[in-house]
């Protein structure tokens, strides 16, 4: 049996980034270890929120070791562009921790990643929520829904590339 990887997978947003640590062993083995948000107040600057995630995503990348950092591609809607500069702050932060940590980054579509646990790649957010919650045998779906988000691109990120997307 191969020696079970670590993925974190990374839900970026300005004000909440999620964040979803497994252990990867192969496909239908894998366990949490945990998930969380990072959560930065609306009365901070852009600068400082901005380094608060990079700091507390640094120390998750210390705690953990992962193997690699999934995250989430950046995805602008024409009605919302605002959210998709904010979103990119975040996910800049991000990738700068993980570039600085030397691990190695996974970028996936959300619409990859909706399809890969529930068969829809628009599935809303409380359908990712039980989706997770029944891949990781959990008694009730993750709150806030960044954290089900998170764990599903980490375990989205894992079967990938136990599939040979090396």
């Amino acid at each position: 049996m191969a020696k079970p990887s670590i993925i974190l997978g990374i839900d970026p947003g300005l004000d909440r980034t999620g964040y979803g640590c497994i252990e990867w062993a192969g496909p239908s083995r894998f366990a949490l270890r945990e998930g969380g948000v990072i959560r930065t107040p609306s009365s901070d600057s852009l600068a400082d929120r901005i380094g608060q995630i990079h700091q507390q995503v640094s120390d998750l990348l210390d705690e953990f070791r992962p193997a690699c950092v999934a995250i989430e591609q950046l995805y602008a809607h024409y009605k919302h562009p605002r959210t998709a500069i904010l979103m990119g702050h975040a996910r800049g932060a991000v990738l700068l921790a993980a570039w600085q940590h030397d691990v190695r980054i996974v970028h996936l579509p959300a619409t990859t990643i909706k399809k890969h646990l529930t068969g829809n790649g628009h599935a809303p957010k409380r359908q990712m929520q039980r989706a997770v919650a029944a891949a990781f045998k959990l008694a009730r779906p993750p709150e806030p829904p960044d954290v089900a988000d998170a764990l599903a691109i980490a375990l989205c990120a894992a079967e990938r590339l136990g599939q040979g997307e090396r």
